[in-house]
């Protein structure tokens, strides 16, 4: 596989909470577990690497223990670091509540990862076979916003770009996303954020509606929608809904992270899209049987999951057939 993944969005530490449910307001909860993990970008990052990508990390990270914790959880995947830590802050975290019925309810505090210039950013150099990614979190920021998008905007053309614009989608300036879409090849998001971006409707017309007025030059878009899969329309105006798969679910959290990741590993090695979007729905469903956001899982474990399943299904319509 030539090329990597050069990733320019953020990375936090994760306080991870379980618990039954959700407190009610002035109320307190005792949680079942607590663990303290990489999260951010990093879930995105780990998702791509396990299936088999080389994955560097561009943004910025800390110069306090958070930044350290980080830098140590790279470096453990193989995950190259190319900014040097900053002399300003250490890196932010995010309060994670996981509830009994899987769900996740975040509390983040911007840390080095929201300041950005482009002097930050110069290490920072890609090549051809290369891709990059960026998420919305490092958009909504005041401090890095401007100079990510000028970064992203001076991309040679040859260069695939990247984004998700997470559920922050409405802190990002209009005029800061508009530029952003215009430069992107692959746009990956829920159905909510796809809204916020092209209008409400059917997710045809809303995935028609992002390549024809906000992604111009993208290849193709897709609309993730959890456990139910994927929609996926590309550039030349075919689309499929490409089905998930039902496993058991543990904890959602990492699951869009972990779908992007492998998705664009799969890309990346000429997988064909609708394949690929199978691919990267497997990984997240394999992801979410498990505890923790950084739980995507790696190309031999999803190919095992997918001829599985496949056995199964084929099983399954011999059977059927054999009762007409």
């Amino acid at each position: 596989m030539s090329g990597r993944l050069v990733h320019i969005g953020s990375a936090v530490v994760d306080y991870v909470y379980r618990i039954d449910a959700l407190p009610a307001p002035g109320t307190e909860k005792t949680a079942s577990s607590f663990a303290q993990v990489a999260g951010g970008g990093f879930n995105m990052m780990v998702a791509a690497s396990r299936t088999g990508m080389k994955v560097a990390f561009g943004g910025q990270l800390g110069s306090g223990p958070n930044g350290d914790f980080l830098r140590a959880a790279l470096a453990a995947e193989g995950i190259a670091t190319l900014t040097p830590a900053s002399t300003m802050m250490d890196s932010g975290n995010c309060v994670a509540m996981i509830s009994g019925d899987a769900e996740r309810t975040f509390v983040s505090w911007p840390g080095a990862e929201s300041v950005l210039s482009l002097g930050m950013m110069a290490p920072v150099r890609v090549a051809r076979g290369d891709w990059v990614f960026a998420s919305g979190y490092t958009l909504s920021y005041i401090g890095s916003r401007d100079a990510l998008a000028d970064w992203i905007e001076a991309l040679p053309a040859e260069i695939p770009f990247v984004f998700d614009p997470t559920p922050v989608i409405s802190d990002i300036p209009r005029t800061i996303l508009d530029r952003v879409l215009a430069r992107t090849s692959w746009l990956s998001c829920n159905i909510v954020e796809a809204a916020e971006i092209a209008g409400a409707g059917d997710v045809e017309a809303v995935a028609a509606g992002l390549l024809s007025n906000h992604c111009p030059s993208a290849e193709g878009v897709v609309i993730r929608a959890g456990a139910k899969g994927c929609f996926v329309r590309l550039g030349d105006g075919t689309a499929q809904a490409v089905p998930g798969f039902k496993v058991a679910a543990v904890d959602t959290n990492g699951a869009g992270d972990t779908h992007i990741g492998a998705f664009v590993s799969a890309l990346s090695r000429g997988v064909p899209p609708f394949e690929a979007a199978r691919y990267a729905n497997a990984a997240a469903a394999l992801s979410v049987t498990r505890h923790g956001g950084s739980s995507a899982p790696t190309d031999q474990e999803i190919q095992t999951f997918l001829g599985h399943y496949d056995r199964l299904t084929t099983v399954h319509s011999r059977k059927q057939e054999a009762h007409f």
